[in-house]
Order: structure tokens, then sequence, then C-alpha cells
């Protein structure tokens, strides 16, 4: 079974930054796609990032502040936090789409807490 463990979240004041890591079980290859999202309870997940390869994509709400990064060497994936707004409050978990068998594994999460 793949494991996703997230890590680095924490409470933060408006401006401020958190890099997050998610640790896999596994070997991350360059053709999976890894996102992070966020969840406020009662809301709808957002997508906040994902790349695959060399390719990155953002929703214009992130785009500047946020950037995603894996070191498939240590199997693990990031998402560098910057700027964070009041409203970037959530929680933050990552997923794994597995080209070799198209499978969906996704971590707990970490929560990120933006409040002066």
């Amino acid at each position: 079974q793949v494991q996703l463990v997230e890590s680095g979240g924490g409470l933060v004041q408006p401006g401020g930054s958190l890099k997050l890591t998610c640790s896999t079980s596994v070997k991350i290859s360059s053709s999976d796609t890894l996102t992070w999202f966020r969840q406020v309870p009662g809301k709808r997940s957002e997508m906040v990032a994902s790349i695959t390869g060399s390719y990155a994509a953002y929703p214009d709400f992130v785009k500047g502040r946020f950037t995603i990064s894996d070191d498939n060497d240590k199997n693990t994936i990031y998402l560098q936090l910057n700027n964070l707004q009041i409203e970037d409050t959530a929680l933050y978990y990552c997923q794994l789409l597995r080209r070799s068998n198209q499978q969906n594994y996704w971590g707990r999460g970490t929560q990120v807490t933006v409040s002066s």
C-alpha cells in the first residue's frame, strides 16, 4: 500500500511562509502526477499545485506565491508557500497519481493556519 505523509504545516502570520513536505513510501516516477490540494471543513477541496515531470500547473489564486517541486531520490513532494494570507488557511494534503497503474493515493494532510 502506498503511503503519503504530509508535514510542515503550522501557524503563521499573514505574509509569512511555510514549506510543506509530502513523504511517500514508494519511488516517484517522472511520469507520475504529484498534486497538492487544500480543504476547509464544509468546502470543496481546491487544487493548489500540480507537477508532472517538469510541467507545473497552478490556479490563478496561488500563482507567484506557491511553488511545487519534487525530489525523486528522496521520494518527496514539496510545496513552498509564500506570502500566505488568511484565506490560505486550510488542510493541505498531497496526492500521487501513479502512471503505472493510474491509481490515486492521498495523505491525511497538514494544517496551515494563517492568522494575525
